[in-house]
């Protein structure tokens, strides 16, 4: 592990970000924060070789000892991991900015981007999850791994006795109109459960419910 990993120290320097983590804070603690550690594991950077163990142990560590000293301004905030193209890695805490336009097709284009970034790294920080036929469809490949937030819904649903699909390239068969759902909801590491102004339901409020509830405990 290089001794240039670093945590909330403005003065700090990375060269060109290869991952970006946003997680989302709750009383200045990270609700999630061993799922989040898991998908941060998952992830591969611009070598192909997987986040290091040693580095996952940093920012553990770090979390575990500074995070309430560093979250003290913004405890409500986002919490932001980045690891550069050699494997240097940086926390900042910063204010949390809700998303401001919940409009089905901006949000469409949100997960797009997030998809894309899944590509490079293996893991989409944000899906797409649709109901379909009764059936709770969720947009990862086979290949992909989940997010933090994304195990959470997917537990959530075994516990609620739902049945979950993946479903690759939902995104696109929901944008395209191939796959009618009766709702449609999106899972965020940093936003939680985003209910679209259309297309929200019942079972998405219900994730959503949950979420609220996880960052109530964590105060």
């Amino acid at each position: 592990m290089t001794d240039e990993h670093n945590s909330f120290d403005p003065d700090f320097t990375l060269g060109t970000p290869s991952i970006v983590c946003r997680w989302r804070l709750s009383g200045a603690s990270l609700p999630m924060e061993n799922r989040h550690l898991r998908a941060l594991g998952k992830r591969v950077g611009p070598s192909g070789k997987p986040v290091s163990c040693d580095l996952i142990a940093w920012a553990k560590q770090h979390i575990e000892w500074t995070l309430k000293e560093g979250a003290s301004r913004h405890p409500e905030g986002t919490l932001m991991v980045v690891i550069d193209e050699e494997g240097r890695a940086a926390m900042s805490v910063g204010p949390y900015e809700p998303l401001e336009d919940l409009r089905f097709a901006s949000l469409l284009g949100r997960i797009d981007l997030s998809y894309r970034e899944g590509e490079k790294t293996g893991v989409p920080p944000e899906t797409i999850w649709a109901v379909v036929e009764g059936v709770l469809c969720w947009g990862l490949d086979e290949q992909e791994s989940p997010s933090g937030a994304a195990t959470l819904v997917e537990d959530l649903a075994k516990t609620l006795g739902i049945r979950v699909e993946r479903r690759p390239g939902l995104l696109n068969l929901v944008r395209s109109r191939q796959v009618i759902p009766s709702e449609v909801f999106f899972v965020s590491d940093e936003h939680g459960i985003v209910l679209p102004d259309e297309l929200s339901g019942e079972m998405g409020e219900k994730f959503a419910s949950g979420y609220r509830r996880l960052l109530e405990r964590s105060k």
